[in-house]
């Protein structure tokens, strides 16, 4: 009976521990998608489904969504995989740094609400998904460019973190990190679009731009850190006003781009818009600094990228 009683308690112990252990996964895994705020992929995700109609319309018209819409949501899986590798690889590779700021000292890592190991299962898992995702595209539509071109893109947009430490063009790292989507997009719906459609190019350079510049601005909430701890932001390296003049040319060249993509009246509407709204975001950084963070940069760049993306897909799909 005793030996009976003690096999009945070691189950007990191994099903507690790996109800635990199942328990503290499932809680790591809330806390990176609370930390890595995935609804921030609004930021890029227009413009790859943009691109990807663009490329899929061509000169002969939408295909039939059969096959067209399950490439969209091979689009999707993946833009919100490579995103989320971008942002586990920034958060593991800064939180030594994050743990000196006082506005990042409270992520996950460095406030241990989420182990490192657990951090590294999900950029594994993130990452093995995101190559999952680039061979559907061999598979089930012989293109190999996605499976060729995915390890360089993760390694490109993983080691993003790093530029910050040796280069005040770290805001560029950034924004061809979120430039790549309507070329990758566009490449993975149909290859040949990329040297006949000059207006694809036209939009990823938009959108190097538009991030770079947007970017400069949200660095300046950590000026002092970054001067303190030898960091290469703009703000830091140039001083606030050359970094404030080089974010506003920036938008105007970004602006110029829009206005030179001819996609129909949805999308030149929304170019002008984009374009007050850009100008509203800088006197937003001219009236009240870094006060207002949220709406110069999360807010109107939001609603930059989802006013962009859906006036050019109307336009592709409701031709005048």
């Amino acid at each position: 009976m005793e030996e009976v009683s003690g096999c009945v308690r070691v189950e007990s112990v191994s099903m507690s521990t790996a109800a635990s252990s199942s328990h503290s996964l499932l809680s790591s895994a809330r806390t990176m998608a609370g930390d890595i705020k995935i609804a921030h992929s609004v930021f890029a995700l227009p413009f790859a489904l943009l691109a990807a109609f663009m490329a899929a319309s061509g000169t002969t018209g939408m295909p039939a969504w059969s096959r067209f819409g399950w490439q969209i949501l091979l689009i999707i899986l993946a833009m919100m995989l490579a995103r989320t590798w971008a942002m586990l690889a920034n958060r593991l590779l800064d939180h030594r740094l994050d743990a000196l700021n006082p506005r990042t000292s409270g992520r996950a890592i460095p406030s241990g609400r989420l182990r490192v190991r657990h951090a590294v299962l999900g950029l594994a898992c993130s990452g093995i998904g995101f190559l999952v995702v680039c061979s559907g595209f061999l598979l089930l539509a012989d293109n190999p460019w996605p499976i060729l071109l995915a390890l360089p893109v993760l390694l490109w947009i993983g080691c993003y973190p790093l530029a910050k430490r040796f280069t005040f063009l770290c805001h560029a790292w950034l924004g061809s990190s979120l430039a790549m989507s309507p070329l990758a997009a566009a490449l993975a719906i149909q290859p040949g679009a990329l040297p006949e459609d000059p207006s694809l190019w036209m939009l990823s350079g938009m959108v190097l731009a538009w991030v770079t510049g947007f970017d400069v601005l949200y660095s300046l909430q950590d000026v002092e850190v970054d001067t303190s701890q030898g960091l290469h932001s703009m703000p830091a390296r140039l001083g606030i006003r050359t970094a404030l003049w080089i974010s506003r040319l920036l938008h105007v060249a970004a602006a110029g781009l829009l206005l030179f993509i001819d996609l129909g009246l949805f999308f030149f509407i929304a170019s002008l818009a984009t374009c007050l709204l850009l100008a509203w975001e800088h006197m937003v950084i001219a009236r009240w600094g870094t006060q207002r963070m949220t709406l110069a940069f999360f807010t109107l760049n939001g609603v930059i990228s989802c006013v962009l993306g859906l006036a050019g897909i109307l336009d592709i799909l409701l031709p005048a």
